[in-house]
C-alpha cells in the first residue's frame, strides 16, 4: 500500500439511490441505511512515496472508476506521482509531483539550484512525532526546516485544483460548492495526526464543515467486496471474517473486519500497525551502498550530482517493484556509478576492488566503470526487516482466541504489490488462509475511497483503541478515595482528577454512539474549557494514572447572554465515527453546532 491520506469529494445532490448500493446489500434487499445521495465521489490519494486520484458518478457501475493517467512523466507507478513539493528561494508554492523533482534536478545541473527547497517522503512525520503540533516542522532533502502544516497544505492545494481543472474540462457543470471532501488517513494514526489533517485541508481552502476522515484499511476493505471474482465469493457471505493488510510506503497499516447480514462491515480487532512499509527496503538500499561506497561518498555523490542520485532511486524504485522470490541472476544498476566512483577514489584510501573483498562481496557484486551487478540474492535481504515484521505482527493478531474464524487474508498497498510479500505471506499462512491481492492492490485504497463516498456508514461498528472520558469532582468517601486524592472546595471535602468515562478500550462501538453529558455549567463568561483524557486501560480510576494522557480539549465558545446560567450548555459526545466529535446545544437559547477535540495543543 501507499501508506496513503485520501481526500473524498462528494456532489451532494438531494436525489433517491437506487444504483450502485447492490453490491453492498444482502440477497433479501437489506442494505446499510445511511446511503451517501451524492451524484459524483472523487478520492484523493496522498502518499507517503505516490499520490493520485480518482472518481465515479453515483450512475456508474462500482468498478467504473476514473483515475488519474495524465502524469506525464513515464514512471512506474499507475495513476499516481511523486509526493514531493518544489519551493520558489521565496519559499513560494512551484511544483508538485514527478514535475518538481524534475524541476529541481534540472536546477541543480545548471548550477541555479541555490535557495531552492525540494520536500519529499514528509507525511511519515505524522506518524513518527510524538510531539506533534501545529508548529511541528519538516526539512526538505538539503536540511532546510519550513512549517509541516504549510508544505502538507501545499500539496492537498494542488491535488484539488488538479481535480477541479480536470473536473471543469470533462464535466463544467460542476461546481465546487457542491463538493463534499473526505480524508482518509491511516487507522493506526493518533488523533492528533488526523486532526492535523483536517487543519492543513481547511488550509487548503476546504472547508471544515465540508470535510470527513475516513480509514484507509476501510477503505481496502470495502474495495475488496467488488473488486475481484475471487474477493467477492471469499467474503460475500454474512458472517465471513477477514484480515485486510495494507501496505504502503511509511507503514503496515492492519484491520480485521467481519460481514454484516445488511452488508455492513464490523470491526472485530482494533487497527494495528506500524513502520513497515516499503520504504524501508530502499532505506536499506542506501544503507548497503554506504556501507560499500562510505558516507562521505554519498554524501558528496547526493550534493553534486543530484540528478544521477535520483535517477539511481528511480532505477532501484523499479527493480524493487520487479523483485520476485525466484529471481537468481545479478541485477543491474547503471545510473551514475562512474561519478560515485570518481567520488570513492577521492574520499577513500582503500581501492573498491579492496573494500568490496572486506565486505565478503566478491562473489556476489561485479563492478564495471559504468555500472553495478548486484546479485539478486543482496537484493533479497533488503526486504527481509519489514517482511519479517508484517508477518510477526500478523502472526500475533491471529494467534489471539477471539480471531479463530479469520481465514482470509487481503493484501493491498504499494509494497502489498510485491511478489517477495505475497509469497512470503503464502509461504507462512497459505496453508490456513486464503491469501488475496487484487488486481492494481495499489490503487485499492484509492478506489474504495470513492466507494466509501457513495455509501459512508458500510463501516458500521469500530473497536475503541483507548478509554475516553473527562476529569471530574466527587464527594470524598473514605472507604473509596485515597486520603491522598482529598481536597477541600467551598468546605466540602471532595475528590479531583477522577476519570469519568464515557467508552471503555476494546469496545466494540456502532457507528454514532452518543454519550449526553447534561447542563454543563460554563467556567468563564465566553468560553469554556474542558479536557478531554484517554487511558490504555479499560477502568482506570483517576486521569492521573498511569496509561492515562491527555488527549487534547473541548472548547465551547458562548459569548451570548450575560449570567452562567444563560450559558448553560448540553454536550453530546459521539463515538464509532473515524474522529470523535461533540454535538453542543446551549440550553437557553436552543443553539446547537458541532466541535472537534482540539488534539494539537502543545
Amino acid at each position: 500500500m501507499e501508506c496513503s491520506i485520501i481526500f473524498v469529494f462528494v456532489i451532494l445532490l438531494h436525489v433517491t439511490i437506487v444504483q450502485g448500493r447492490d453490491e453492498f446489500c444482502n440477497k433479501d434487499g437489506d442494505c446499510p441505511s445511511d446511503v451517501e445521495t451524492s451524484l459524483l465521489v472523487a478520492a484523493f490519494d496522498f502518499g507517503t512515496t505516490y499520490s493520485g486520484y480518482a472518481f465515479s458518478f453515483r450512475g456508474d457501475k462500482p468498478t467504473d472508476i476514473r483515475a488519474s493517467q495524465d502524469w506525464t512523466y513515464g514512471y512506474p507507478v499507475p495513476s499516481k506521482t511523486a509526493t514531493s513539493v518544489l519551493l520558489t528561494p521565496s519559499k513560494e508554492f512551484d511544483s508538485f509531483g514527478f514535475e518538481a523533482e524534475d524541476k529541481y534536478l534540472g536546477l541543480t545541473e545548471e548550477e541555479k539550484h541555490k535557495g531552492w527547497l525540494l520536500f519529499r517522503r514528509f507525511k511519515m512525520i505524522l506518524h513518527n512525532k510524538k510531539d506533534l503540533s501545529r508548529k511541528t516542522t519538516v526539512k526538505d532533502i538539503n536540511g532546510v526546516s519550513m512549517p509541516a502544516m504549510t508544505i502538507f497544505a501545499m500539496s492537498i492545494r494542488f491535488l484539488r485544483n488538479h481535480l477541479l481543472k480536470r473536473l471543469e474540462k470533462e464535466e463544467p457543470w460542476v461546481k465546487e460548492s457542491d463538493i463534499k471532501y473526505i480524508l482518509t488517513v491511516p487507522a493506526i494514526w493518533k488523533e492528533n495526526a488526523k486532526q492535523f489533517m483536517r487543519e492543513a485541508a481547511v488550509e487548503a481552502g476546504i472547508k471544515s464543515s465540508n470535510l470527513k476522515l475516513a480509514l484507509e484499511p476501510e477503505a481496502a476493505s470495502i474495495w475488496c467486496q467488488i473488486a475481484t471474482d475471487e474477493a467477492r465469493t471469499m467474503l460475500s457471505k454474512a458472517g465471513t471474517q477477514y484480515m485486510v493488510i495494507d501496505l504502503g510506503g511509511g507503514t503496515g497499516d492492519i484491520s480485521v473486519h467481519e460481514k454484516q447480514i445488511d452488508g455492513s462491515l464490523k470491526e472485530i480487532h482494533k487497527p494495528s500497525g506500524g513502520s513497515f512499509g516499503g520504504t524501508q527496503v530502499d532505506d536499506n538500499f542506501l544503507q548497503w551502498l554506504t556501507n560499500l561506497f562510505g558516507k562521505s561518498t554519498m554524501e558528496k555523490f547526493k550534493e553534486e550530482e543530484m540528478e544521477a542520485y535520483f535517477n539511481l532511486l528511480r532505477d532501484f524504485e523499479s527493480k524493487k517493484r520487479l523483485m520476485r522470490p525466484d529471481v537468481s541472476r545479478k541485477i543491474t544498476f547503471n545510473v551514475g556509478l562512474y561519478r560515485l566512483l570518481e567520488f570513492y577514489k577521492r574520499n577513500e584510501d582503500m581501492s573498491i576492488e579492496e573494500k568490496i573483498a572486506t565486505l565478503g562481496l566478491e562473489h556476489k557484486l561485479k563492478l564495471y566503470p559504468d555500472k553495478l551487478r548486484v546479485d539478486a540474492s543482496i537484493i533479497k535481504e533488503w526486504f527481509d526487516p519489514p517482511v519479517r515484521k508484517i508477518i510477526s505482527h500478523v502472526k500475533d493478531i491471529l494467534a489471539e482466541s477471539n480471531m479463530k474464524n479469520v481465514k482470509t487474508i487481503l493484501l493491498v498497498g504499494g509494497f502489498g504489490e510485491s511478489d517477495i510479500v505475497y509469497e512470503a505471506m503464502r509461504a507462512t499462512f497459505g496453508n490456513t488462509h486464503a491469501i488475496i491481492r487484487p488486481h492494481e492492490a495499489s490503487l485499492s485504497v484509492l478506489k474504495g475511497a470513492v466507494r466509501f463516498g457513495h455509501i459512508p456508514d458500510i463501516i458500521r461498528y469500530r473497536i475503541m483503541p483507548a478509554t475516553y472520558g473527562i476529569e471530574v469532582v466527587s464527594v470524598f468517601n473514605k472507604d473509596i478515595h485515597p486520603a491522598s486524592k482529598k481536597i477541600i472546595r467551598n468546605n466540602r471535602e471532595m475528590v479531583d482528577n477522577i476519570f469519568h468515562i464515557f467508552v471503555r478500550k476494546d469496545d466494540n462501538i456502532e457507528l454514532g454512539k452518543e454519550i449526553l453529558e447534561d447542563d454543563f455549567t460554563p467556567t468563564d463568561l465566553q468560553q469554556t474549557y474542558i479536557p478531554i483524557y484517554k487511558s490504555t486501560k479499560r477502568d482506570p480510576e483517576y486521569v492521573t494514572d498511569d496509561g492515562c494522557t491527555k488527549l487534547g480539549a473541548l472548547t465551547i465558545e458562548h459569548p451570548e447572554g450575560k449570567t452562567f446560567e444563560d450559558k448553560k450548555f448540553d454536550t453530546t459526545f459521539v463515538f464509532g465515527d473515524t474522529e470523535l466529535f461533540v454535538k453542543v446545544k446551549i440550553k437557553k437559547t436552543g443553539q446547537e453546532f458541532d466541535k472537534y477535540i482540539n488534539c494539537l495543543e502543545q
